[in-house]
């Protein structure tokens, strides 16, 4: 199942089980992961790509080992909103890893993620060559916080109503 609607996202995710965040990247895929509250972020590693076969296992292997209950997509828009041929990358590899896993995957507008995390590591007086190793999952962490905070502001307004 692949949600462009985060309120039907959440409505089908698992109570208790955390999320995954997703910086998908031509050489690399960040991955951050949520405790089971849905309320903290933290960046967990970078995955080097190779194919996508070996690319979808070893991220089962993560979902697997860590319980995961939903997948939360960067999805690289334009700075206009439109879509151009990342997005359209993003999408594709939504569509056959979602073929492949059950889990369902929610996109999040990822746009300056990335300018985000480098900033923050720029800020904590990181080396130029350690920022290179940990950019990536550090701005899935961005990605991922940001969906959970976006369900936060859900959650008060389906109290308002």
């Amino acid at each position: 199942m692949i949600f462009d609607d985060l309120a039907a996202f959440r409505a089908v995710l698992p109570q208790g089980r955390p999320l995954v965040g997703l910086d998908l990247g031509t050489a690399t895929i960040g991955v951050a992961l949520s405790d089971r509250l849905w309320s903290v972020a933290t960046p967990l590693e970078t995955i080097k790509r190779k194919k996508f076969g070996l690319d979808a296992t070893k991220l089962e292997a993560i979902l697997t080992a860590r319980e995961v209950g939903g997948i939360v997509l960067g999805l690289p828009r334009n700075m206009d909103g439109s879509e151009g041929p990342r997005a359209q990358s993003t999408r594709a590899f939504a569509r056959n890893f979602a073929a492949r896993c059950p889990l369902p995957i929610g996109f999040w507008d990822e746009r300056l993620s990335t300018v985000a995390a480098e900033r923050a590591l720029l800020e904590a007086d990181t080396s130029r060559a350690k920022r290179a190793d940990v950019i990536d999952h550090v701005a899935a962490g961005y990605i991922l916080q940001g969906v959970l905070d976006r369900f936060g502001h859900m959650i008060g307004e389906d109290a308002d109503e």
